[in-house]
């Protein structure tokens, strides 16, 4: 714990101006962001005497050991840059609002030539109209399927809608009236953007002009005697009001609204939104927050204010927002929403009239969204606690195990062996730590072996990013000692096990950066990995720094593999077991637990015991265990599969550079096969579309250079197929005995 004191700026230092200021604990991390319309004012509130602060407040002070600011020139600017900053460090002692769920969205793809009503989730597109949230996505596909009547739009996919241009022939929804065709050109791409335009102006709210509209064509089709037409017109008049009827009129002059009611306790605090458009509630949200720091009710509804349209521009920021309290001062956060819409916002608290009546009701979802909440949480708290403490016990650890790591080896009868490293905090996966390797050091099945480079690797970076932060001052042992380039200096033992730079270390997204580390977007940097001919580097040259281009402790986000973990959890026995504390006792490692978790017995395997620890069936702890086990050997496998899928898949063809996928597609449709391809000459190939001499030359040479593959056998007939790559009937088979 650290004493305010010992970093507190000297007086004056701290400027009397608007800013931003970031507290960061001893690894560097920013632990809390703060805004000040004056921080020598602000931030001398926090160091103080510790016994007037804030438990909560006292508690951050305590675990930060510096603080640093930024200066801007408006309390507006100040309001952007801490909103930046809380999305870009994640600090922990902000009160950040998390969504359980991904709530559905009416969208209206008018980027589209042919826009197409849809459901969609996730982040919002830049030229698609949102209508929502709903609560339920039958909710939306109920309401399209009444307005579709009215407003013909294109409901279908891509693949349908290019299929069916291709036949000329719409879909069923072409044929019964609810599409107006424009993939087989019925109506015009201007007609069809127009009915788009009118479905976005009746979902907006503009209803009443439209039902006039319709009311006003139905009657004079009937002084016309055009009555097959007018019974249309009566028929797309009760489908639009039932539409409507699905949203109530609860504010009487088409206001468009949100209201944002709180519910809170000393601990934690919910919101809920109702989005009100057209005088009709057109969608409803809400969140749960733990009071992380010292917040009041007008803190927390800044925080909403923040968290609701820090993402929002133009109409999706409604003309009025109604709260529970004004965030103090309020002229900044009005200011920003009136810029982030593009006109004056109106932000205040309801005072009588319908609108106070309607915050009562968002009021009582608020409570019972609360109440709920703490239901499951407590229900959730308890298990987990039990499971937790269940397993300090039986493995004889002095503290429960809050973060756990479970590694699992996974291949084909030792082809592409690859592992799996998950994660559990609390008891609960930490998806966005998990971890992927492949085994560098040898080829062929060998479990423990690959267990033990493995965890070798994942705790040598794990000390390789303690050297680099400064926290690992002790000498290293020279089992453990790790130089600059992540190598493993001066014992056999690591030689044999995987001192190599950690290449081939990924997460659950497939790229990989410069380190063989993927980076979460499903990217390849470009010339880290090698591709179909490359060169490799010499083994005598010296390995690339793993950690270069990575974030520093200084940008305050925590890096991969910083967090060591009370518990290491392998899927397998005794030996498994072995393997993994030998590797951990080379590097110098013995504040981690290590325990086996065998499939046969479910038996609780612990290092240098003869007998197994056997945990009741009914055991939390062990229901836990297997949880992160099934996890392990779910996401090895998994990764291991797709390794296979991509082998199998390769071709001759793919290292043959400036050769594209459709001239690779017409070589292989023009000959059958890579094999009748393999004994075609130049002028053969030449003859295919598109390719010219050079091309061919070039084709020919890199087929000749490649050894001819060993014959695709069938496994389920017995069948030698002529054709490179294995058949569908041969995977299936192949996946009876993978590990």
């Amino acid at each position: 714990m650290a004493d305010p004191s010992s970093y507190r700026p000297k007086p004056g230092q701290i400027p009397d101006s608007p800013g931003v200021y970031k507290f960061r604990d001893e690894h560097g991390r920013v632990i809390y962001v703060g805004k000040a319309k004056s921080l020598r004012q602000r931030l001398a509130n926090y160091f103080q005497d510790l016994a007037g602060l804030h438990p909560r407040t006292r508690t951050m002070v305590t675990t930060a050991t510096s603080v640093e600011w930024t200066v801007v020139s408006t309390e507006v600017e100040a309001l952007q840059l801490e909103y930046s900053w809380i999305k870009e460090f994640d600090p922990r002692f902000n009160v950040k609002y998390r969504d359980d769920k991904s709530y559905p969205y009416l969208a209206v793809t008018l980027n589209e030539e042919f826009p197409r009503a849809q459901v969609m989730r996730g982040a919002k597109k830049k030229g698609v109209r949102y209508f929502g949230p709903y609560g339920h996505a039958w909710a939306i596909r109920e309401t399209v399927d009444l307005m579709l009547r009215v407003f013909p739009v294109r409901t279908c996919s891509a693949g349908v809608f290019k299929r069916s241009a291709q036949i000329g022939r719409p879909c069923l929804l072409g044929y019964i009236g609810k599409c107006s065709a424009p993939c087989v050109g019925r109506v015009t791409a201007e007609e069809h953007r127009e009915l788009a335009e009118e479905f976005c102006d009746f979902m907006a709210g503009r209803t009443g002009a439209y039902l006039r509209r319709l009311e006003r064509q139905m009657q004079e089709a009937a002084e016309e005697m055009e009555y097959e037409r007018a019974a249309r017109l009566r028929d797309d008049i009760g489908a639009l009001k039932r539409a409507m009827e699905k949203s109530a009129v609860v504010l009487a002059d088409a206001t468009d609204a949100d209201l944002i009611a709180l519910a809170e306790d000393e601990l934690e605090a919910a919101v809920q939104i109702f989005h009100v458009r057209g005088g009709r509630v057109r969608g409803q949200r809400g969140w749960v927050t733990d009071k992380v720091e010292a917040v009041t009710t007008s803190g927390l509804v800044e925080h909403a204010l923040q968290q609701l349209y820090g993402e929002e521009r133009g109409d999706a920021v409604p003309k009025e927002v109604l709260v529970p309290a004004l965030p103090e001062p309020v002229e900044p956060i009005a200011q920003w929403l009136s810029e982030r819409r593009g006109s004056q916002v109106s932000l205040r608290i309801p005072q009588r009239g319908d609108k106070k009546d309607l915050m009562v009701t968002v009021g009582r979802n608020a409570q019972q969204a609360l109440a709920l909440h703490k239901t499951k949480r407590a229900s959730d708290l308890t298990t987990r606690s039990r499971a937790l403490e269940e397993i300090a016990g039986a493995l004889g650890l002095d503290a429960v195990p809050l973060r756990i790591e479970c590694f699992d080896i996974s291949h084909l009868q030792g082809d592409d062996v690859v592992a799996s490293m998950v994660v559990f905090e609390d008891g609960l996966a930490r998806k966005s730590e998990y971890r992927r390797f492949q085994i560098k050091t040898f080829q062929g099945q060998d479990d423990v072996r690959s267990m033990h480079e493995v965890i070798g690797r994942r705790f040598k970076r794990y000390l390789q990013e303690k050297q680099k932060s400064g926290e690992w001052t002790e000498e290293p042992s020279a089992d453990a000692r790790v130089d600059d380039n992540g190598v493993t200096a001066g014992t056999e033992a690591m030689d044999r096990t995987g001192s190599t730079d950690g290449t081939g270390i990924t997460d659950g997204t497939g790229a990989t950066d410069a380190a063989g580390v993927t980076d979460g977007t499903g990217s390849i940097t470009p010339g880290t990995v090698p591709g179909p001919g490359a060169v490799t580097a010499h083994p005598d040259e010296p390995e690339p720094d793993p950690l270069a281009g990575r974030p520093t402790d200084e940008d305050g986000r925590p890096k991969r593999f910083a967090y060591p973990p009370q518990l290491v959890v392998v899927d397998g026995g005794a030996p498994q077991v072995a393997a993994a504390r030998r590797a951990l006792d080379e590097l110098g490692i013995d504040d981690v637990a290590v325990c086996g978790l065998a499939k046969r017995l479910e038996e609780v395997w612990l290092p240098e015991e003869d007998d197994p620890v056997v945990l009741p069936r009914s055991s939390e702890g062990l229901y836990l265990l297997q949880r992160v086990r099934d996890e392990a050997h779910r996401f090895a496998i998994t990764y291991q599969r797709s390794k296979r899928g991509k082998r199998l898949k390769s071709s001759p063809l793919d290292a043959v550079a400036g050769l594209g996928d459709t001239r690779r597609q017409a070589l292989l449709k023009h000959f059958g096969s890579v094999k009748k391809l393999r004994a075609a000459t130049v002028d053969e190939i030449c003859e295919v579309p598109g390719v010219g001499r050079k091309t061919a030359e070039t084709v020919a040479a890199a087929l000749a250079g490649a050894a001819p593959s060993a014959p695709a056998v069938n496994t389920a007939t017995g069948e030698i197929m002529e054709d490179d790559g294995a058949p569908p009937a041969a995977l299936s088979a192949e996946r009876g005995q993978e590990r």
